[in-house]
């Protein structure tokens, strides 16, 4: 279920976001339920997903999604084959 329309999206004040902008460098953060707005376009972050800090670039088709979507938070499953066999 998405957000009131009247709240507008959820998101946080992300500290360095000026400086990211003016030297493309990566933007480090937390906040995995913040709403990709249109400014973000072009930036490079760094979403924490509970282990280390996943790189993305934000892209046009990323707006209005949250950041967290975007660094998954399990690894894929996999059967290894034994010494044995």
């Amino acid at each position: 279920m998405p957000r009131s329309a009247w709240k507008g999206p959820f998101f946080v004040a992300i500290p360095g976001l000026k400086q990211a902008l003016t030297q493309n460098i990566p933007v480090r953060t937390n906040a995995r339920a913040c709403t990709v707005i249109p400014s973000f376009v072009g930036l490079k972050f760094q979403i924490h997903n509970g282990k280390d800090y996943v790189p993305i670039t934000v892209t046009d088709e990323m707006v209005g999604h949250k950041l967290g979507e975007f660094a998954p938070t399990r690894k894929r499953f996999s059967y290894r084959q034994t010494k044995n066999k």
